[in-house]
């Protein structure tokens, strides 16, 4: 099961990576699956006095717009669309290295300055408990001087309780600058760092018991899949340590000093969840231990039991055998209760040796 569905992903992404081989970089071509059915853009634009929210149905609509107020966060859902991407490049200046990152949803976390922009990358996870499924998907952030630009492949609501702060009145997040905005998203997305790692640790905790009580042949293939899950979580999640501690150590413009200190924050909550998804880790390879214990305790009881039946069955084999023999004369042949006594002889020395296995507990499960 899990090599299957390991192999799929793997050729699903072959091929969509060969779509792109021989382009010339910054050639704006969509590299992952499509996660919705068309491209949404809001817009949110705020600053002390309050927040003004909209909607775009086309570009073309989008170009008719002039924002009231002097910050702007501007957030887009789906990427399959290149000519969304181009307009909102061309418009806030992006480089098409960065447009090229976006559309290509299997980047590693990662940061880059480029001047009068900060470029971020990081992976953003759901767990379905029900199905015990890990689904990811990529989020892009460009910060400016003055700007905010989200891009997600698909609506999840993970930024809507941000949302929600800000449509509040004396909210902090229009007191402060796009770098407070750029922190809150980021420390919105470790939150669910935290979620996906507790949700985890249950499942872990439950296969555990299942492993106690009757291990199978799917529960190994279970312990597996999460295995895999937990290793694809801290391949995203340790790249994410590097880029805050750069943004901690650098003298980027776009972090005021005070947000440097939240950063430090988040910083310590993904150190944190590090260590705990280690934890989950552990305690799944306890589990493959225990399962391969389990199994091999319980055919170590299957071959004592049949062994133990098999040595009941000898004396019966060597007493047929001696009376079995080729001989004139032999004891018990002419007499008429001669078949009887050999076989009271048989069911005794085997009781006998049952009796004897009972005592040393060789015969119970």
């Amino acid at each position: 099961m899990k090599t299957a569905r390991s192999g799929t992903k793997r050729h699903k992404t072959k091929a969509l990576t060969a779509a792109k081989a021989g382009l010339p970089p910054g050639s704006l071509v969509h590299v992952g699956t499509v996660k919705t059915d068309r491209p949404q853009i809001s817009l949110i634009a705020y600053d002390d006095g309050g927040i003004e929210e909209k909607r775009f149905g086309s570009i073309a609509e989008s170009r008719e717009y002039v924002p009231a107020r002097g910050r702007l966060w501007l957030n887009v859902h789906g990427l399959q669309d290149a000519a969304i991407l181009g307009e909102i490049g061309r418009r806030f200046r992006l480089h098409p290295l960065v447009l090229e990152d976006i559309l290509n949803t299997h980047q590693r976390a990662k940061i880059e300055d480029y001047g009068d922009y900060l470029f971020c990358v990081l992976r953003v996870f759901a767990y379905d408990a029900e199905s015990r499924t890990l689904s990811s998907d990529q989020l892009s952030i460009v910060l400016g001087e003055n700007f905010i630009l989200t891009f997600q492949e698909r609506r999840a609501g993970l930024f809507e309780p941000v949302r929600e702060r800000m449509r509040a009145a004396g909210s902090p997040l229009l007191k402060h600058g796009t770098d407070y905005l750029a922190y809150t998203l980021l420390d919105t997305v470790i939150d669910q760092y935290f979620v996906v790692v507790d949700q985890l640790g249950d499942t872990a905790e439950q296969l555990e018991d299942e492993a106690l009580a009757s291990p199978t042949p799917a529960l190994l293939r279970m312990i597996n899949l999460v295995k895999h899950d937990t290793q694809l979580l801290r391949r995203a999640i340790w790249p994410l340590r590097e880029v805050l501690n750069g943004l901690l150590r650098g003298e980027s413009r776009f972090f005021q000093p005070e947000t440097r200190l939240y950063l430090r924050d988040i910083y310590d909550h993904t150190i944190h969840v590090i260590e705990t998804l280690d934890a989950v880790r552990e305690l799944l390879g306890d589990l493959m231990d225990m399962y391969l214990s389990s199994v091999s305790n319980r055919l170590n009881v299957e071959v004592r039991i049949l062994t133990v039946l098999t040595t009941l069955f000898l004396p019966a084999t060597l007493i047929t055998g001696i009376f079995g023999m080729n001989f004139s004369h032999m004891p018990l042949l002419g007499d008429a209760q001669g078949f009887y006594i050999a076989l009271a002889m048989m069911a005794g020395v085997a009781g006998a040796m049952a009796a004897a296995f009972w005592r040393r507990n060789w015969l119970r499960l």
